[in-house]
């Protein structure tokens, strides 16, 4: 008897480390997914931001008119940061990309100076852009204005499309967590299903019987929370590490929310889906139980 008691105990351990331990991976990936969405924005302006200009400027240009035009430039709103390339170094860019050099073959440099801008992200979409062209083109400088436009085109339309793809991810994912959690706590109480019959038999209440399973489940879904948030921790030390230009978490408000929310989603879910669980035991019959 004492050694059915042992076993028994045993497995219901067994049983109650895995239920947290499933509660735990679902509610990390729910947190990965709502860090993923916290800088989804950030992700699309840094792909944003790498999609620049090459302003042209004519050849015979004096270097204090390329250093007002480039101030202009640094002090306009939709800039974000500029780069002067003279002849020279434009000349041995392109032979170390080419492997030749061609200078030296056709007894002269046919490139001219230009200045590099990179637009922030609200100015790098094709009608900003072409506003922008317009304008630069107005400065006696400037020669012309290059772009990639299918490139520009390209970046914006599949940031659209991946926001909407990413939505619908995190509601799908999000249905799939409370799915997963709400069979875990199912098979949990399924074997203690004779355990509730039995006090119901004897004349225990329905809530007297809910109570320990639901108290118990509360503490599952806070220590799943707990070990899913310090993994989510784990995530963030490495990525600020690895992808600090891409990926930053500088908004520690934000951070706390999602971290309050996962705890808030474990608590509720396991909750429901417990009181769910023992109400449907409480209601079946006898007979079906085995």
């Amino acid at each position: 008897m004492a050694q059915s008691n042992k076993a028994s105990k045993r497995r219901l351990r067994t049983s109650y480390f895995s239920s947290i331990i499933s509660i735990s991976l679902v509610l990390f990936m729910l947190g990965l997914m709502g860090l993923l969405i916290l800088n989804a924005k950030q992700l699309s302006d840094y792909v944003k931001e790498n999609i620049g200009l090459s302003v042209v400027l004519k050849d015979n240009v004096k270097e204090v008119d390329i250093r007002r035009l480039q101030k202009t430039l640094d002090a306009s709103s939709f800039v974000k940061s500029t780069k002067f390339i003279d002849k020279e170094t434009a000349a041995k860019d392109l032979q170390k990309d080419l492997g030749e050099d061609f200078v030296s073959f056709l007894g002269y440099n046919p490139l001219l100076a230009t200045i590099d801008v990179k637009l922030y992200a609200d100015y790098a979409n094709p009608e900003s852009i072409t506003k922008i062209e317009k304008d630069l083109t107005k400065h006696d400088e400037i020669q012309e204005i290059y772009y990639q436009k299918s490139l520009v085109h390209l970046v914006n339309d599949n940031v659209k499309k991946i926001s909407l793809i990413l939505l619908a991810f995190s509601a799908l994912l999000f249905l799939i967590s409370i799915t997963l959690i709400n069979n875990t706590i199912r098979l949990s109480i399924y074997s203690q299903r004779m355990l509730i019959k039995t006090m119901q038999l004897v004349g225990a209440t329905r809530g007297f019987i809910r109570r320990p399973f639901i108290g118990r489940s509360f503490w599952h879904g806070v220590l799943g929370a707990i070990i899913a948030n310090l993994l989510l921790v784990g995530v963030i030390y490495i990525s600020q590490r690895e992808l600090k230009e891409v990926i930053t978490f500088e908004n520690v408000d934000v951070l706390g929310l999602l971290f309050i929310l996962i705890i808030l989603i474990g608590i509720v879910i396991t909750w429901i889906s417990t009181f769910l669980a023992v109400n449907k035991f409480l209601r079946i019959d006898t007979r079906h139980l085995y």
